[in-house]
């Protein structure tokens, strides 16, 4: 291990695999390092006898639910925007050869006590039961403005400058009414508090879109993807494609200790005794716990139940957002639910999950509006984990790590993570204007 690199990166983490692979497919010499014997870190799949281990401690798994290695139960749970950022990766990296996706059933909100599938298109919110008549007339034209956008052109900006104009003025402008704010701002431009009615609106705008081209590539019924046996293979593969372009991967190696030198620089990392030395470190937040700070808590349920969530048109897979307003929270919380289709689960078992950012110290009560509207659940788990982000400086110390994973059921928050860092890393902004037909094909209908 007494070797010089360019790069270590601890953790095997879905941000830090992608990192890896990225940086070596640059020509960086990396070495890639995990205290654990098993690949994804916080965002890892687990079979069942490792969820009873982690939640459970000695007990085992009931017979009932089946062979344990048929299930590969995310600890992240999280669905991909087929036009997203984190496919535009994928394609970049070219690492969709070792991937097989499924587009996911639906895509749903909560609204006063029930159930409704987002509208995204002028012709769904005509046929929405979310709003009554002339709200959706006034939604229907909100839709075909966002459609017809186009940042470059003026003619399609109806006279406003959404680099100037707030979100609640552009929404003001269609006389929309809180309820069809409240789904277009949270379950389809995928914010997750209500802070972006006083920003620029372009950001809305273009989020709207994605999910609208996102929802137009399979015509499923959402605007996800996800892959087949879970999260846990995304990481795999980028350790595959470091691996292909010269990385180094250890597992299993315990007391990843940095070293740094007499300016706090880094300058290897010791394991067992041996230290391999390198010129940039890239961590996830538990390897270096001094320069991280708090700044939330996720809580979250996860489940293991014998039937889709009830009022989803009995999807297999499905996000259900749940705005912040419905709930009187400070934030949104999220339903995810994927099952046998994606080969998570044995045949009619399904995995669903209830998240959201704590707001209190009891995810069972908090987390029970969510819960409520699953059905009976063969097993239940709660949790709570801290959202640590950064605080060092990484020109000074060399060390560039990750914030942990929030409480969305989506990427895109991910992936900007990734991105910003691979740019403090390199100094270079990934190039990402890909053909996305090449999505199309990895991903089954």
């Amino acid at each position: 291990m007494d070797e010089q690199y360019d790069v270590i990166v601890l953790g095997t983490g879905l941000k830090e695999c992608i990192l890896s692979g990225l940086l070596s497919v640059d020509g960086l010499k990396v070495l890639h390092m995990d205290k654990n014997d098993y690949y994804g870190g916080e965002s890892s799949s687990l079979n069942l006898i490792q969820l009873w281990k982690r939640f459970r401690g000695d007990e085992q798994p009931p017979e009932n639910l089946g062979a344990s290695r048929d299930y590969n139960v995310d600890m992240i749970p999280k669905f991909m925007m087929a036009n997203g950022t984190l496919v535009r990766v994928l394609i970049h990296a070219n690492v969709t050869k070792y991937l097989n996706f499924k587009a996911v059933d639906g895509s749903f909100v909560y609204n006063k006590g029930k159930i409704y599938k987002v509208p995204a298109s002028d012709v769904e919110a005509l046929k929405s039961p979310l709003m009554g008549l002339f709200e959706k007339r006034r939604a229907r034209k909100f839709f075909i403005f966002v459609q017809d956008f186009e940042e470059s052109d003026p003619k399609t900006h109806e006279g406003m400058d959404l680099n100037k104009t707030t979100g609640k003025e552009l929404i003001a402008k269609y006389e929309l009414e809180d309820d069809t704010i409240d789904f277009i701002g949270h379950a389809l431009a995928l914010h997750n508090n209500d802070s972006y009615l006083d920003q620029p609106a372009l950001d809305f705008v273009k989020r709207m879109k994605l999910y609208a081209e996102s929802l137009a590539r399979f015509q499923s019924g959402s605007p996800y993807i996800y892959p087949l046996y879970g999260l846990g293979e995304l990481p795999q593969a980028f350790a595959r494609l470091s691996a292909v372009y010269g990385g180094t991967y250890m597992l299993n190696k315990p007391q990843c200790k940095v070293e740094f030198d007499g300016d706090g620089k880094a300058t290897g990392v010791t394991s067992e005794g041996e230290t391999a030395k390198c010129v940039k470190v890239v961590s996830d937040p538990s390897y270096l716990p001094d320069k991280v700070q708090k700044v939330g808590k996720v809580a979250r349920a996860i489940c293991i139940m014998s039937h889709p969530i009830p009022d989803t048109k009995d999807s297999h897979s499905v996000q259900v957002i749940l705005p912040q307003k419905q709930l009187g929270r400070k934030s949104d919380m999220y339903l995810f639910c994927c099952s046998y289709a994606h080969n998570v689960a044995p045949k009619g078992k399904y995995i669903a999950f209830v998240s959201a950012e704590a707001e209190t110290d009891n995810p069972e009560v908090e987390l029970k509006p969510g819960v409520d509207l699953l059905g009976p659940v063969d097993e239940i788990f709660y949790e709570t984990y801290d959202r640590l982000v950064p605080c060092n400086n990484s020109d000074a110390d060399n060390c560039f790590i990750s914030t942990s994973y929030d409480a969305t059921t989506h990427f895109e928050s991910t992936v900007t993570d990734v991105l910003a860092m691979y740019t403090k890393i390199t100094g270079k902004v990934l190039d990402l204007s890909v053909d996305l037909s090449a999505a199309s094909a990895a991903a089954e209908e």
